[in-house]
């Protein structure tokens, strides 16, 4: 499977530098001299980094097959892809939206739902889940409420606080209605 980690912006300077929209967590990483990338369109790759460089908040890449302005102003809006398969397994710490999608989430042996996105945000990660009759909640993906993440079965379980799917549901009370007839 193939995974975005880059969309292709506009031209910097003559030598075929691009500026580059970063997709990934993990930038050092990805974007090594040597690197070859999957690019959507198939016709403008594949892509072997030559130079990655950060000129304020913005990388920009240089790219082996890539000589000039000119031939860089024809990668406006490509994007960048990277084989899964070549990603380093040993890594426990997280999983890929597209894992975690479809996955049957579970509150011991009971499912309450599936997972539907992976929503990340600077604090903390959410996973939306639906529920069977269609609601959909958002649940803190920390260890805590989500102990096991099980691939290979299918299933996330979930240990959730009091009132966390009934926070989200549509029939419950607005705050301050509580008591009110």
């Amino acid at each position: 499977m193939q995974l975005q980690v880059a969309r292709i912006g506009k031209p910097h300077g003559i030598r075929g530098e691009v500026t580059v929209q970063v997709l990934t967590d993990a930038p050092e990483d990805r974007f090594i001299p040597g690197t070859e990338f999957v690019v959507e369109p198939a016709s403008s790759g594949p892509l072997t980094v030559s130079s990655a460089r950060w000129n304020k908040d913005i990388l920009l890449l240089g790219f082996e097959e890539v000589a000039d302005r000119n031939q860089a102003e024809t990668l406006r809006g490509a994007k960048l892809f990277i084989e899964t398969a070549d990603l380093d397994e040993d890594d426990d710490e997280g999983w890929y939206e597209h894992e975690l999608v479809g996955l049957e989430a579970r509150v011991g042996d009971q499912v309450v739902g599936k997972v539907t996105a992976l929503n990340t945000a600077p604090a903390q990660d959410l996973l939306m889940v639906t529920t069977p009759e269609g609601g959909e909640i958002l649940v803190p993906f920390v260890e805590q409420i989500v102990p096991e993440v099980n691939i290979g079965e299918g299933y996330i379980l979930l240990t959730p606080p009091d009132g966390l799917f009934e926070l989200n549901s549509e029939d419950a009370a607005a705050p301050g209605e509580e008591g009110k007839a």
